[in-house]
């Protein structure tokens, strides 16, 4: 009788595993997908969805299509997660495992900042990326604010290239010289993980595109066309967009996988928890750089992490194929309008700091940004 490996979300690092395990793993074997969502959203693209430039079919695919490939996949929330008994409850109904591998990734909690929800529309998610958009549409002058709402949030690149990618769209509606942006960051520097120097730059490009940036600002309320800092300072807004705060689904941490930083602690090679046969990659987790802060919340962490889980546990099972383990390598594009990106890569791993190097945008790496989402998607789905 076949083992069952059961694979906790389906974001990019969950069906990249899945899909790894079900191509390695013989057919006797099980591997079992739990979302709650009907349907895959491929996250980078919702910053071309702000801009009218892709709708929404265009990046979603329904994770029904994934049996087709040899996977099972139960839709329902995950109450109860049991690690050392490799149990998990969704829909009242328990679900055991030989494997279990955690890629829930982080959970926004808009709602612990006071009026956010309320007043703000939410880059992170595919109906606030909609909501962006008709306001955008609607837009005809005034002052519009980008703000993090917390530090250590998924994709560092993303509330940049959103100000940036909202910069070329009021200037392509002839809105520019009628618009203020400004962008109000939680962090002391844009993508502070990538170092000094990829912060300066990043800044140099927001300061080129007339874009007002204000970092280390912590919100603690939200009104009406008004945002309250920390230290009594304020800023005035028409529209607002934010990345909301992150957090540890309630299972997870419920669970006892968390560490003192609130995230799941792993073996940073191998994405090892302190269970056996119980890993968790993606954003769920938080790996303690040298420099002292996290290794970035971002999609090609997951994926990369996700292979190497899935090269282990494939080679625990059959005795085949050599031992894998991630290396902290990794890169991100960075939007900044105008059919143009940059691209930022590097070793994240490196010591005492991030090796990491951004290349100057140009329209090669808008085209590879595009490459990539149409090769996921046909590759996925």
């Amino acid at each position: 009788m076949g083992r069952t490996a059961l694979v906790l979300g389906a974001g990019i690092g969950g069906i990249t595993v899945a899909q790894a395990l079900r191509k390695g793993l013989p057919a006797s074997d099980r591997v079992v997908v739990v979302e709650r969502e009907l349907a895959h959203v491929f996250a980078p693209s919702l910053l071309w969805h702000i801009t009218g430039d892709r709708g929404a079919a265009s990046f979603r695919r329904p994770l029904s299509a994934l049996a087709a490939k040899g996977i099972e996949v139960v839709s329902g929330p995950i109450t109860r997660i049991d690690a050392a008994a490799r149990t998990v409850e969704v829909n009242g109904a328990a679900l055991d495992c030989d494997a279990l591998i955690v890629a829930m990734g982080a959970e926004y909690a808009p709602e612990t900042v006071p009026g956010l929800q309320e007043n703000g529309l939410n880059l992170y998610t595919l109906d606030g990326a909609g909501s962006i958009r008709a306001a955008l549409d609607a837009f005809g002058g005034g002052r519009i604010a980008i703000l993090t709402a917390a530090p250590g949030y998924k994709c560092p690149a993303a509330p940049y290239e959103a100000a940036m990618l909202v910069e070329a769209f009021v200037r392509r509606r002839g809105l520019r010289a009628k618009t203020e942006i400004a962008l109000h960051a939680a962090e002391p520097a844009p993508m502070p993980v990538a170092g000094p120097v990829a912060g300066s730059q990043i800044r140099a490009m927001l300061q080129h595109k007339g874009i007002a940036y204000f970092p280390q600002r912590q919100v603690t309320a939200v009104g009406r066309g008004r945002l309250e800092f920390s230290g009594g300072q304020h800023a005035e807004f028409d529209l607002l967009i934010y990345v909301p705060p992150h957090r540890v689904p309630a299972a997870v941490r419920q669970a006892g996988l968390c560490a003192e930083s609130g995230w799941v602690a792993v073996d940073r090679e191998t994405m090892a928890t302190s269970h056996p046969s119980v890993w968790a990659i993606g954003d769920v987790t938080a790996i303690p750089l040298e420099m002292g802060r996290p290794l970035p919340k971002a999609g090609v962490f997951a994926n990369r992490q996700a292979q190497v889980v899935a090269a282990n546990l494939c080679r625990d099972w059959t005795g085949r194929g050599e031992a894998a383990r991630f290396d902290g390598h990794g890169f991100c594009f960075l939007e900044t309008g105008g059919g143009m990106a940059g691209v930022g890569s590097g070793n994240f791993y490196a010591k005492p700091l991030p090796d990491v190097r951004l290349r100057r945008p140009s329209p090669l790496w808008h085209l590879g940004k595009m490459a990539y989402e149409k090769y996921w998607l046909w590759s996925r789905f």
